[in-house]
């Protein structure tokens, strides 16, 4: 069942294992993938920003590294010359123990943050090829066990954190805590506000502040039992059918109910599968909107339709990298940030090129990945030390939890604050 370097799933044969990884790779390699797997000149500058070869100086870390097996794939499968580097054995076939030993550096190893894609020269989307590779190691049933766990949770319950139906009653638990009227399961509304798994659970007073600044508005808003949970574990696992029903399921609820506009919570993931990727599941234009909490928060202050009380203190801010670096909103959250009278103190690494928390991609749910991710915090913790900042703020859910779990380890005392929730904090009349 599971090795100290690998876990696998299901009753394949090593033979099918192999095959369906492979037929999935060559499926991947169009138009963009082959520029891409070709235009490598080997310089190496990817190794330097990734935060798991910085922090190790592992070479096996490097991220153009990590696509071995996938680009030999593309060699002899679907390059100009497929036919002569088989022909010849220029290029050696990808075998199963490849792909083993492969799954460490791609689901360990890799946040798919994409800091490598903004340093390499040539371009080449390193974040995206991994998770196209991704695709494969699915369907081979080469995924670290607890991500197969969860993604079995997701097939099951549409969330990896609870059943649909016993969403009415988590709401109304959390709004009786936390004084505040949660709607759920409304048969008409504007706006389909949906959740990450830690906000049903241990994080439910962000759930309940989203509510706050919700109601304040007067927003016609509810969440839903048939589309909640946003954070799609198959995005990060590479379960392209599990990513398309989980995406679906919060657009079709969405119109299902007469909505304009999906809201999603401060998730990093669910922003790059639901904003990014949901037009493809359906072949056009989507039928709602779908905003990020930092985007609606920046959009209603701005507007003025919502106005925080000044905290007047110093701040630091971690960019999630799907929020920002693959996600364009750099300057939607330091907009809050100064609506919230902060003065802010960047990290050495900020914007695009900041450094990962550590705990993308499924990561921090990979419980055997916890000793690099504990070496990632380490290089974050240092920079957030040297601000001198007061406060320390994030905009992605999966951020914090990864700090969280960090500073436990590392018995560093410095909170980890919600963008959101310092929002409703701080709400003014």
């Amino acid at each position: 069942m599971s090795s100290a370097n690998f876990d696998q799933q299901g009753t394949q044969s090593d033979g099918e294992r192999l095959q369906a990884a492979m037929q999935s790779f060559v499926s991947e390699f169009g138009v963009t993938a082959a520029l891409h797997l070709e235009s490598c000149v080997h310089c190496g500058l990817c190794a330097s920003a990734c935060h798991f070869h910085v922090t190790t100086g592992d070479p096996r870390y490097t991220p153009i590294h990590k696509l071995e097996p996938f680009r030999r794939a593309y060699w002899r499968e679907a390059s100009p010359l497929a036919p002569l580097i088989r022909k010849l054995g220029l290029v050696k076939a990808p075998e199963l123990a490849d792909l083993q030993n492969w799954q460490e550096l791609i689901y360990d190893a890799c946040t798919m943050c994409g800091r490598c894609t903004i340093a390499c020269p040539m371009g080449i989307d390193i974040a995206e090829l991994i998770k196209e590779a991704r695709h494969g190691m699915f369907k081979a049933g080469l995924v670290p066990e607890r991500l197969a766990l969860m993604d079995r949770a997701a097939r099951q319950w549409g969330s990896t954190a609870t059943p649909g139906e016993d969403l009415p009653d988590i709401l109304a638990d959390a709004a009786r805590e936390h004084g505040v009227a949660i709607p759920c399961d409304l048969p008409s509304a504007d706006i389909l506000v949906t959740a990450a798994p830690a906000e049903l659970g241990e994080h439910t007073k962000a759930l309940a502040d989203a509510a706050k600044i919700l109601n304040r508005l007067g927003l016609r808003w509810t969440m839903h039992s048939e589309g909640f949970d946003a954070s799609n574990i198959g995005f990060n696992n590479g379960d392209l059918e599990l990513q398309e029903r989980l995406t679906r399921s919060l657009v079709d609820t969405a119109v299902k109910i007469g909505a304009n506009t999906v809201l999603l919570p401060e998730c990093g993931h669910a922003y790059g599968a639901a904003r990014w990727e949901a037009a493809k599941w359906y072949g056009q234009a989507l039928p709602v909107r779908i905003l990020h909490m930092t985007e609606f928060l920046d959009e209603q202050l701005a507007a003025g339709k919502l106005r925080v009380k000044k905290i007047g203190a110093t701040a630091t801010f971690h960019d999630p990298c799907q929020i920002v670096r693959r996600g364009g909103l750099e300057a939607a959250a330091r907009r809050v940030l100064a609506a919230l009278g902060f003065e802010l103190i960047e990290l050495q690494d900020h914007g695009v090129t900041g450094y990962c928390c550590g705990g993308g991609g499924g990561v921090v749910s990979n419980l055997r990945a916890a000793p690099l991710r504990q070496k990632v915090f380490a290089l974050k913790q240092q920079q957030i030390d040297a601000t001198g900042a007061q406060h320390f703020v994030t905009s992605c859910g999966q951020c914090r939890i990864t700090f969280e779990q960090g500073a436990k380890k590392a018995g560093w005392t410095k909170p980890t604050e919600s963008l959101l929730e310092l929002v409703a904090d701080q709400l003014a009349d």
